[in-house]
């Protein structure tokens, strides 16, 4: 009922940076947490980044510094900005939604975006 729709990912080379979108789509009362997530082949999928509907940002200790995340409450987007991007960033990367529904607004369900591949590399 509500898709997460993800782009800005691609090709970068080592040390330029990277813009990923994603945009709640659907029925829904209102966007509670947002967020960003990477899975590399074979590895356990791990958090990026994610921020409250009130725009309080929370990062992986690893993340802090090099990835900045922020969003549009108005166009119901996130964003996720990746500077002086690394080899070892290469990954999918997941948009993540947790919303109020719209049909029991009392309730919360959280969505998943089908992926972005980021690849760094010269």
């Amino acid at each position: 009922q509500v898709q997460l729709v993800e782009s800005g990912g691609g090709l970068v080379q080592p040390g330029r940076s990277l813009r990923l979108s994603c945009t709640a789509r659907g029925r829904f009362f209102s966007i509670d947490t947002m967020g960003w997530y990477r899975q590399v082949p074979g590895q356990q999928r791990e958090l990026v980044a994610r921020i409250s509907a009130t725009n309080v940002p929370n990062y992986l200790d690893s993340m802090k510094g090099r990835f900045t995340i922020s969003r549009d409450n108005a166009k119901n987007t996130v964003h996720l900005q990746g500077d002086n991007l690394k080899p070892e960033d290469t990954a999918v990367y997941y948009c993540n939604a947790v919303v109020r529904r719209s049909d029991l607004f009392t309730a919360r369900t959280e969505y998943w975006g089908q992926g972005t591949q980021v690849t760094v590399s010269s």
